[in-house]
């Protein structure tokens, strides 16, 4: 949706190609055309199927650039760049697990592009590692922050005492929000050690909120290890609210434990934008996302980092933040929304995201 707006609002005319969902209207709202085609599946031979169907769909609407958001239609996409000579950009938001061969040939597609997006430093550096691509085809292009919408200053009480009354937070209660859908790579197993740690540490008025309440296996097992813990009574698996802005404004701290590479979590950057300080695992977000010690000194943090997988390195962090005076609190948070505010607004995307596009379609009518 963001690339949309930015590509329509400068007057280019997007194409979306999806398998479809609830946003479908949005998208034509922001100006694109939307085309269903299921190219989301890993079946073979519809990946070929949909790449015969791309080509048709590039040169019937003299496409510039084809752009991939994802393994499976990188596949799709590559193959209909290779038989319309149009340059394919790929976009990493995450990294992706490589547990075998044929893992690594999948999700190498996705190093194969005119030009590879990655969403943060820490994923740049990640391809150039793990694939050895030239710094020279790597652009880093972080999401954006509406700094308007999620502005601590526009927020009514009231609309915060909504969100903390769903939650059964008291007045004096401190809440850790979790950020991150119900998958084990967020991390959510690593939140609820450390709050059984932190219970056991003899910490007061304190609760955890979950905000997916998911319906998987590893839901199933999170909620075994709540009652296997005995910390029911601190967890909240409340499902998410609408009202974003006052979902960070209610929580004093907001949490991703990512045990792999994230990129750059929209949640982290909203979070720090509604000045709510941030922990974060050294894979939840790159050193560019969240500034903390020791790479910065303290008095320029915007929240702390903790060690990936390690739940008492995270429950010392939190332990940190809540011994910290108010003022040194809301000095975290202030700085954060300063952070925010100068590296991830929509016209610092929207600048590098079409510079991107001009330079690829300049290049690529030269060759």
């Amino acid at each position: 949706m963001e690339l949309v707006r930015i590509l329509a609002n400068a007057g280019h005319r997007p194409i979306l190609v999806a398998r479809g969902g609830r946003m479908e209207s949005e998208i034509a709202e922001a100006g694109a055309e939307f085309i269903r085609l299921d190219v989301a599946s890993k079946n073979p031979i519809r990946i070929f199927r949909n790449a015969f169907a791309l080509a048709r769909l590039i040169r019937v609407r003299h496409c510039d650039v084809i752009h991939a958001h994802g393994r499976a239609p990188a596949w799709s996409a590559y193959i209909a760049s290779r038989l319309t000579r149009v340059p394919l950009l790929t976009s990493w938001y995450k990294g992706f697990r490589e547990q075998n061969p044929l893992k690594r040939l999948y999700n190498g597609i996705m190093v194969l592009g005119y030009r590879v997006v990655a969403s943060s430093d820490q994923l740049a550096e990640l391809i150039n590692d793990r694939y050895g691509t030239p710094w020279e085809r790597i652009v880093v292009v972080p999401a954006s922050v509406d700094v308007e919408k999620f502005d601590p200053a526009a927020l009514s009480p009231d609309r915060i005492d909504v969100v903390r009354r769903a939650w059964g937070a008291a007045p004096d209660t401190k809440v850790i929000l979790v950020l991150g859908r119900m998958l084990r790579r967020k991390g959510h197993h690593v939140m609820l050690l450390a709050a059984q740690r932190l219970k056991a540490m003899g910490l007061q008025n304190f609760i955890c909120v979950f905000e997916d309440l998911g319906a998987t296996r590893y839901a199933a097992e999170l909620w075994d290890l709540v009652l296997a813990a005995n910390i029911a009574d601190v967890v909240r698996m409340a499902g998410q609210a609408e009202d974003r802005p006052a979902v960070y404004a209610a929580a004093a701290v907001a949490v991703s434990a990512a045990t792999q590479p994230e990129g750059v979590q929209r949640a982290v950057l909203e979070a720090q934008a509604m000045a709510c300080p941030v922990v974060v695992s050294d894979l939840g977000a790159g050193p560019e996302v969240v500034l903390a010690p020791p790479a910065i000194p303290e008095e320029r943090m915007t929240g702390l980092r903790f060690s990936t997988g390690d739940d008492a390195a995270l429950a010392a962090s939190l332990i940190r933040l809540f011994s910290m005076p108010d003022q040194a609190r809301r000095s975290i948070g202030a700085r954060g929304r300063s952070w925010v505010m100068a590296q991830f607004t929509p016209a610092l995307v929207a600048e590098r995201t079409l510079r991107l596009y001009a330079e690829v379609v300049k290049q690529a009518r030269r060759v």
